[in-house]
């Protein structure tokens, strides 16, 4: 039996989700165009017969603003020293020397790196050999994987050289499980992806929603969530002329929902104020931060 833990990490918008999802094979992390889209690590396991590997997708690593910010890039550097095997991810826009301090601490690991220049369906060969080179030169152990996880080219490469660095190791999940998180924490997702998507500037980072109830009945799922804002203003954004944003939001979330847990969904959205939640650690652990 071989498993391992394979963290992948890179900067915002590279498709770190995107791939975590193909590798996966299922909807696991939340995908929306914008950055910041994941704040917490998230586990997804893939069970074969003689394997299993556990995937662990992280935030962006930015440089922080606020504390949230902190406990996301908190999250991202424990990737680099408790994985069996490091997925960097780029991608054919991003300029490669964009953050040295994390390839100067990946090139002092020990960790075995396969790093995979994402999206080469919107870029062309000769591009795409010229930061092959320019990757080989910053982190000369990585093994390059040109890839687009978009359309899952090159992805069987990029898993067959996985199950080859595994380590022997008993399975670390039971083999029916496809993540760590719970049901109520893809409810919280759901919806702060139809947010990122529906509303501009501020509004998508200020946000958390909670699942304040979470009742599964033999047909139908009824959960009730409550979203936190910092401020008087957002909540009136967030909720709009007579309730029509919250409402649309709603019912993309519930669409996106059963779906997901293929079953219907009746739900209900509420909106209140934790002022200044981002900057204060008390809001942030209790919303499932680390600190």
């Amino acid at each position: 039996m071989k498993a391992g833990f394979v963290n992948i990490i890179g900067n915002p918008n590279v498709g770190k989700s995107t791939l975590m999802n193909a590798l996966v094979g299922e909807r696991v992390s939340v995908i929306t165009s914008k950055s910041q889209t994941t704040r917490h690590r998230i586990l997804g396991i893939v069970n074969g017969e003689d394997y299993q590997i556990v995937y662990s997708d992280t935030p962006g690593i930015i440089k922080p603003a606020y504390k949230l910010q902190e406990s996301m890039l908190k999250a991202s550097r424990s990737a680099l020293t408790d994985a069996d095997i490091l997925l960097y991810v780029t991608d054919v826009m991003e300029t490669p020397d964009k953050n040295m301090e994390v390839l100067t601490a990946i090139n002092k690991t020990e960790i075995p790196v396969l790093l995979v220049i994402n999206k080469i369906d919107i870029s062309n060969q000769e591009a795409v050999e010229k930061l092959i080179v320019t990757w080989n030169q910053l982190i000369p152990r990585a093994e390059i994987f040109p890839s687009s996880a978009l359309f899952k080219f090159n992805l069987d490469h990029l898993l067959n050289r996985i199950l080859e660095l595994l380590p022997e190791s008993p399975a670390y999940f039971d083999p029916d499980q496809l993540t760590d998180r719970p049901e109520r924490f893809f409810v919280t997702e759901i919806i702060r992806a139809a947010i990122l998507e529906n509303y501009e500037r501020e509004i998508p980072y200020s946000v958390e929603p909670v699942v304040d109830e979470f009742k599964e009945e033999e047909k139908i799922l009824k959960i009730r969530v409550i979203i936190y804002v910092e401020r008087d203003s957002q909540k009136g954004i967030l909720i709009g002329h007579n309730g029509s944003a919250l409402k649309r939001v709603g019912t993309q979330a519930r669409k996106e929902m059963e779906i997901f847990f293929d079953k219907k969904v009746f739900l209900e959205l509420h909106v209140k104020v934790a002022r200044d939640w981002r900057n204060k650690p008390e809001s942030l652990k209790s919303f499932g931060y680390e600190i």
